[in-house]
């Protein structure tokens, strides 16, 4: 068997391990987008239609080029969808391994039905082969013009997509806020305290801005009601809490596959000192923190222009979390 008429297909097989390896060890290499595009787009349906029709005459190249692209457009999704009935479910690493997979077995049958063939079709261009295929001597003048213009659009659309898919739209930019019990679950916060207990939680923050951001912790203790029949909050009682605290975080890139991890956590001591039905609001803020009122003599921001903080936190223009808690004697 001479390797020579099996170069395209030895050449696929290459370049899936290679692909496979740049994941791996150089995800964010150009090469590997590069691949990528090729491993997705062109590789699968190359290596079927070239199992499929291994003879010079049942398709000529401009027809296996099309059909390339065109079933490969085809097959991928159909192996996603096989995938999202399995265990593993459509992910990176389920993908790769089931496309490697298809690749390899479909060269591999692609060889034994070339090997077979009477006339095997083994892809090589020349100019003068490329004119052969197009007719090129015997098209008119307009039919030329026209093939020129076909081949252009091809290429132009094929590096419009190469571009589109190796330069995304960074994704929606949004920054995580939260806050977690002491043994660090969404569960057992201090909620039932006596006074001058201690409560602790832990406030978290993920940046995922695209840009270095600076946040803002503000902490305060407030005491309001809300009267549903005039759609009205009146806040009697707004003081800052001790612990406000301010952070420089890089952007870090959404994780898909794997565990979540955290990127920013601060444990947080309180205690209330006075009986009552309360709620801890912890606000966010982004590049530099709100201008706040001089300080009242009692301390008591509730009729201060600061009330509306809490108020725009209520309305959600404010990025915010509370907890609310009940102090007893």
């Amino acid at each position: 068997m001479r390797l020579k008429n099996y170069w395209d297909l030895i050449t696929v097989v290459l370049l899936s391990i290679i692909l496979d390896l740049l994941i791996f060890y150089a995800p964010d290499s150009l090469i590997r987008k590069a691949l990528g595009l090729a491993f997705v787009l062109f590789f699968p349906g190359y290596v079927f239609i070239t199992a499929l029709f291994p003879n010079r005459k049942e398709l000529d190249n401009l027809e296996r080029l099309a059909l390339s692209f065109g079933l490969s457009i085809a097959i991928v999704p159909l192996i996603g969808l096989g995938l999202n009935y399995t265990p593993w479910g459509i992910r990176l690493i389920p993908i790769l391994v089931s496309l490697t997979i298809f690749n390899f077995v479909f060269s591999a049958a692609a060889v034994y039905r070339r090997a077979m063939a009477f006339d095997p079709w083994i892809p090589w261009m020349s100019l003068e082969r490329l004119k052969e295929e197009l007719e090129w001597e015997q098209s008119s003048g307009l039919d030329k013009a026209l093939t020129v213009i076909l081949i252009i659009a091809i290429i132009t659309s094929i590096g419009t997509l190469a571009y589109v898919i190796t330069h995304p739209k960074p994704g929606e930019a949004f920054t995580e806020f939260y806050i977690l019990g002491p043994t660090g679950k969404a569960a057992d916060y201090p909620t039932n305290l006596t006074t001058g207990e201690n409560g602790t939680v832990i406030i978290g923050i993920v940046n995922h801005e695209h840009r270095n951001v600076t946040y803002y912790v503000q902490i305060w203790l407030v005491n309001l009601t809300y009267d549903f029949k005039t759609n009205t909050t009146h806040i009697y009682g707004m003081c800052p809490m001790p612990g406000w605290f301010n952070v420089t975080l890089p952007s870090v890139p959404v994780r898909i596959e794997g565990n979540w991890t955290p990127q920013f956590e601060k444990n947080y001591t309180f205690s209330i000192n006075k009986p009552g039905r309360w709620q801890v609001w912890f606000l966010l803020f982004k590049d530099e923190p709100p201008e706040l009122p001089r300080a009242p003599p009692d301390g008591n921001y509730a009729e201060t222009s600061a009330r509306e903080l809490i108020l725009k936190a209520i309305n959600g223009t404010v990025q915010s979390l509370k907890l609310n808690i009940v102090v007893t004697r």
